[in-house]
């Protein structure tokens, strides 16, 4: 497994080392051991979570606040997506600013999204299946989330907002400087 820290201290890409031969491939997804390791972090994954979006879907910019934050480590199974994380510790040197990196069923990246940060993603292909693990539970109350077109992000979803299929609840979130921040 090959892990690189973004411009976003704390937030990792990773690359899986894939083992690939005429029946198919095979790669080690997670291993809590190396996980720690590389990352030297003592996160512990509780609850795995899984979604189909069709094109066009934008699910974010969601996190939660309090005793209730999560980390996440985020995946493609099927499909392509581009996904965001957005620095929003506000003792960090990069509060406000994000990352985006594309995730495919081909590139098999992850990126492990620390407590903290803002989340999200947008469907670029047909559909896709996308899985994430969690370090904490749910907690409806503690749910905050950021506009997705939140002038100050500046974030190049990839996609016209003509193209966008949006829940109600995201379309109506704050802005970064409106928000409740963890």
């Amino acid at each position: 497994m090959k892990v690189l820290e973004t411009k976003l201290k704390g937030c990792y890409i990773i690359e899986p080392k894939v083992f690939e031969d005429k029946r198919g491939y095979f790669f080690e997804s997670f291993n809590t051991k190396s996980f720690q390791e590389l990352l030297k972090t003592d996160t512990i994954f509780i609850q795995d979570n899984e979604s189909l979006s069709t094109k066009g879907v934008l699910r974010g910019l969601h996190y939660q606040t309090g005793e209730h934050a999560q980390a996440k480590l985020v995946r493609v199974v099927k499909g392509k997506v581009l996904d965001v994380a957005v620095d929003l510790r506000q003792n960090s040197k990069t509060f406000g600013k994000h990352v985006s990196i594309e995730l495919t069923e081909e590139n098999k990246k992850q990126l492990f999204v620390p407590r903290g940060f803002a989340h999200g993603f947008i469907v670029l292909s047909e559909s896709a299946v996308f899985s994430y693990k969690c370090d904490n539970f749910y907690n409806k109350a503690s749910e905050q989330g950021i506009i997705f077109n939140d002038k100050d992000l500046n974030i190049d979803w990839k996609l016209q907002e003509s193209e966008f299929i949006i829940s109600e609840k995201d379309t109506i979130l704050p802005t970064l400087k409106n928000a409740i921040l963890p």
